[in-house]
């Protein structure tokens, strides 16, 4: 018989329902009869003192041959947790390898909190997922869930714009017009409001533009066709698609954070019960208010692009203000600067429309207001992107 850990815990240790005399630490000893091998466990198996065999515990070797293993605690003084965890690990360790095990002299109490600890054990053993490999199953099923959500999420769209179409009313079942000083507050928010930045933004842009056309037109001796590069790409591309992805970060992901705490506060709710619609209150002012003012900031924004350019083509290739314009006016016509305009209320009505139904879809927790609110920035985005490309296929189809 080997015996290990014989230490003695004196007095003041942490244990102080033992404290008034000698603790024996935990130790254990093995002995072998037959077929049948025992692990008799002694002293004080708790949380304070069970990291001082734990080592040697988990190091036991187990025969080779399959024996019946019996682990006795009649010497066990104390057992809490951590005790019964160790017995617990050291059991399914012997069980694995195909033996039987057999517990004998707990307490009745100990018997309970070994057996709950065993239940503990066992359930996280079986819960236990391996790294999934790598299936083509797998990708397929994820293409088929993205697949799904798009479809369900334009079917809300579709649902959500058909009812702010038709429920212009502000109470259900009634002939009242719709206010418009709703309406002249949210373009003063969207719109009024956006101008510095729209500005700032588009300046930067069209002086980027026209640098980097002089510095390649120079090799050429073409400088002069910086203006015809800056005043097509602003006017049917540059200056729409700018303005539209900004009021998406900036405007969309206001109405879904307003929509979404309304929804989280229940006054959504609030609204259906003395019978107005949510969707002519909340809804159709914001989608009005877009359509109005995105044409707008993108005629200022392809304004300001061409005031950026013409600054940069004075300074880097001396291209005066009025040979700017003139060549302006030659090379650019009514189509090109409509070919940007007619893009921008389709835009607006994608922006709101996302910015709505992320708003709606959001639940009673923070995390789900910032988890739509940057589902509605990224979506609208991606989906004004497409949308343009659409657009430059089909005009480029029709020559326009």
């Amino acid at each position: 018989m080997t015996r290990t850990n014989s230490t003695i815990l004196k007095k003041g240790s942490a244990i102080s329902s033992l404290s008034d005399q000698e603790i024996r630490l935990p130790s254990f000893s093995e002995t072998s009869e037959g077929d049948t091998h025992t692990i008799a466990l002694d002293g004080v198996w708790a949380t304070h003192s069970v990291g001082t065999v734990d080592k040697k515990f988990k190091a036991i070797k187990l025969p080779t041959q399959p024996v019946r293993f019996i682990i006795d605690c009649a010497d066990i003084t104390m057992l809490d947790t951590a005790g019964a965890w160790m017995i617990s690990r050291l059991k399914l360790r012997i069980q694995d390898d195909g033996n039987e095990v057999e517990v004998r002299n707990l307490s009745k109490n100990n018997e309970i909190l070994l057996d709950a600890v065993m239940h503990a054990v066992t359930n996280d053993k079986s819960e236990v997922v391996k790294p999934a490999q790598f299936q083509l199953s797998g990708v397929l099923a994820a293409i088929g869930k993205m697949s799904y959500s798009f479809a369900a999420d334009f079917m809300a769209s579709m649902n959500l714009l058909g009812a702010a179409v038709r429920g212009s009313q502000g109470k259900t079942g009634q002939g009242r017009r719709m206010s418009f000083a709703p309406i002249a507050s949210q373009i003063d928010k969207m719109g009024v409001g956006a101008i510095p930045i729209i500005v700032l933004m588009s300046v930067i842009m069209g002086a980027i533009i026209a640098q980097q056309g002089a510095f390649q037109l120079r090799y050429f001796g073409a400088e002069i066709f910086v203006v015809d590069l800056v005043g097509i790409l602003v006017l049917r591309e540059i200056g729409v698609i700018l303005t539209a992805i900004m009021i998406a970060g900036r405007s969309g992901s206001a109405i879904t954070a307003e929509i979404g705490s309304m929804k989280m506060r229940e006054e959504v709710d609030a609204l259906k019960v003395i019978g107005l619609n949510p969707i002519s209150v909340l809804i159709l002012p914001r989608l009005i208010a877009l359509v109005i003012s995105l044409p707008l900031l993108t005629f200022v924004a392809n304004m300001a692009a061409l005031g950026g350019a013409m600054i940069v083509a004075q300074t880097y290739s001396g291209i005066s203000p009025d040979a700017f314009m003139t060549r302006v006016r030659e090379a650019v016509d009514m189509t090109s600067f409509f070919a940007g305009i007619i893009k921008a209320p389709f835009m607006a009505i994608i922006i709101g429309i996302i910015a709505s139904v992320e708003g709606m879809k959001v639940e009673g927790s923070a995390e789900s207001l910032g988890r739509r609110v940057t589902s509605s920035v990224v979506k609208s985005i991606f989906v004004v992107i497409v949308v343009d490309g659409l657009f430059a296929i089909f005009f480029a189809a029709v020559n326009f």
